[in-house]
């Protein structure tokens, strides 16, 4: 969309601010509002400017000047303020060169696509994801130096401390939260909101259900879409589930998991390939009807299932769900159907338009863009180098699984994993090392070092009385 249907589509909705949005290194959304009136079309050549030091991931003091410069194609309107906003979303530059900023992760998302054309592999490589979250009733935490604790809130959960009931007795036991009729099922109209919302923004929705644990966990999936047009639907998804869900008196959460002894969330992520039209991943004779080309993409998974961990299930509370017991995907393994493998093939549909793999190990805590550039890479990698997958793993893999490579068990061991597995990334300058750098660097100061100093009430319960 061009500058003047842009302004044309604001004159027509009442819309008087344009908010600008843009993505962070660890992947939350970050914005600032303009009058109209002061929103020129210049700004699409000259961009705008703002303080870099102050984004996490991005500069430091003495070179914080930056400029975001807005991508036209993301218009859309933005109802969740008091008055309707123009949102876009906008690439981030550096100010004297004009070139794009290394570490804007929506940059690496289009490299990633270029990269993909440019091995002429294929010219298009979709992602399907399956964001999983919890719509809780309240939250509460804190940490200080001499108190940490939180407690949350739900009157669908069978919490014996639950609080104050509504009297109702209808309640979800754990890990019985799977397709519930209401009223058992209490967050449905809100969810329904949520589908609404996000149909509004230009988001289409494939299905939304209560999900398997207690306490309002959902599932809404969106349908296919390419890498970088996906990863901004993912941002827009989370931002509109979690106003709708304030704005219904909730509060939604995309952590992993927030509740001990019930299944976490995950975000599986249906991949393909595809070339002139025709789908790369399909082969009738094949393994579960996969290609030999879908093969080596999941071989690259596997071989570089460890490292990968780190963008895509990248906080210490990932590894809190990543355990086996809960349906968590911790095997690196692949198989039909079967959902304690890293990767599924599902076989609701056996066409070619429909054949593709399901990457399970990820959730939504993740920076979409990298996370999904990283799996393509993998992929890429996989096919360039022909590496096999081996056999498929049959049967209850949490029983049976002797012998196949887990999943990392903490975030510090997928950053170590990323540190020495990591030249996948680099094919077509997609990632750079300063950015792999800066990552590894920041994930373990401000996520594995504060997690790490701090006493738990938990630690306090086994250790106390020693």
């Amino acid at each position: 969309m061009d500058y003047k249907e842009i302004i044309e589509k604001c004159e027509k909705n009442g819309v008087k601010i344009i908010d600008l949005k843009f993505c962070d290194l660890p992947g939350a959304w970050q914005h600032f509002t303009v009058p109209i009136k002061q929103f020129d079309e210049k700004i699409f050549i000259d961009g705008i400017g703002f303080d870099g030091s102050s984004i996490r991931g991005f500069k430091n003091i003495e070179e914080s000047d930056m400029i975001l410069i807005p991508d036209g194609k993301t218009f859309v309107i933005d109802r969740f303020g008091k008055e309707p906003a123009g949102s876009l979303i906008c690439n981030i530059h550096e100010p004297e060169t004009k070139e794009r900023f290394a570490n804007d992760a929506r940059f690496v998302a289009q490299k990633a696509e270029a990269y993909l054309e440019k091995t002429g592999i294929a010219d298009a490589a979709y992602f399907g994801p399956e964001p999983e979250f919890f719509i809780f009733d309240r939250v509460e935490f804190a940490n200080g130096q001499n108190r940490a604790f939180q407690r949350v809130e739900s009157g669908e959960a069978n919490w014996s401390d639950n609080g104050e009931s509504d009297g109702s007795g209808y309640k979800i036991r754990n890990k019985e939260g799977y397709f519930p009729m209401s009223p058992t099922d209490q967050t449905a109209d809100i969810r329904r909101d949520m589908v609404a919302e996000l149909k509004r923004l230009g988001v289409q929705v494939e299905k939304e259900h209560h999900e398997v644990a207690t306490a309002g966990q959902a599932e809404i999936d969106i349908k296919y879409d390419s890498l970088l047009s996906q990863a901004d639907k993912i941002m827009l998804f989370k931002y509109a589930v979690k106003n709708v869900a304030r704005r219904a008196g909730k509060t939604a959460t995309f952590m992993p998991k927030p509740l001990f002894g019930d299944n976490g969330s995950g975000m599986h992520t249906h991949i393909s390939l595809w070339k002139d039209s025709k789908a790369l991943f399909f082969d009738a004779n094949g393994y579960a009807g996969l290609s030999q080309t879908a093969l080596w993409f999941v071989g690259g998974l596997l071989a570089h299932g460890r490292s990968l961990m780190a963008f895509c299930a990248p906080t210490t509370n990932s590894y809190k769900r990543l355990v086996p017991g809960f349906e968590a995907p911790t095997n690196l393994a692949y198989s039909a159907r079967n959902r304690s493998a890293a990767i599924r093939v599902p076989m609701y549909n056996n066409s070619p338009a429909a054949k593709r793999i399901e990457f399970r190990p990820p959730d939504a805590s993740c920076n979409p863009y990298l996370a999904f550039s990283t799996m393509l890479m993998a992929g890429i990698d996989g096919i360039k180098n022909k590496i096999e997958p081996g056999d498929p793993a049959n049967g209850n893999i949490y029983k049976n699984g002797n012998g196949i490579t887990q999943v990392p068990a903490s975030l510090e061991e997928s950053l170590a994993a990323l540190k020495t597995d990591y030249q996948y990334l680099l094919g077509g300058g997609v990632f750079g090392e300063s950015l792999i750098n800066d990552w590894i660097a920041y994930k373990k100061t401000a996520e594995c070092d504060f997690c790490r100093l701090r006493p738990t009430p938990a630690e306090f319960e086994l250790y106390y009385g020693i």
